[in-house]
């Protein structure tokens, strides 16, 4: 039997509950064009409900946040053919020292506790790491692909 799409609306805390435990994500910035730029992204979830990604300060998803903090991260399941969905957002970037204590978070929100914080945080220091923090905005239904509804009823 085929495949059939589905489209599930949610409200906020329903997105929440689907991105927490996905953390592979295709994170889209604006060049200085308007053109787009996609990052393929790791990120996490904060207290606060934002999507958050660890990068560096001199990558272009930074320069282009930065500069035009809309948004948009596309939040893929493990699973190729799993669900996903649409976020747009504003994106605010944290660099050194601001960002040492959320980068901590988003650790914590993919990989549960370090062995040594304090070795993390220098870490964090060491490598100049900023963290992009994505406040949701609006958001698609989470999806999947497959036939449309009609293709999958028929014999």
């Amino acid at each position: 039997m085929p495949k059939t799409a589905t489209a599930d609306r949610v409200d906020r805390d329903g997105l929440l509950t689907f991105l927490r435990p996905r953390h592979k994500a295709l994170l889209m910035t604006r060049r200085a064009d308007g053109e787009p730029q996609i990052s393929p992204v790791s990120c996490g979830v904060d207290a606060e409900g934002r999507i958050v990604v660890s990068t560096y300060p001199q990558r272009a998803k930074s320069r282009n946040a930065r500069r035009d903090p809309r948004v948009t991260v596309v939040v893929l399941s493990d699973d190729f053919d799993g669900p996903w969905v649409q976020v747009d957002g504003t994106a605010e970037v944290l660099d050194l020292p601001e960002s040492v204590e959320p980068l901590v978070e988003y650790f914590r929100s993919i990989s549960g506790e370090h062995p040594d914080w304090d070795e993390y945080r220098e870490a964090m220091h060491r490598q100049g790491k900023s963290l992009i923090r994505v406040t949701p905005v609006r958001w698609g239904p989470v999806a999947t692909g497959g036939f449309p509804p009609e293709l999958t009823d028929k014999p």
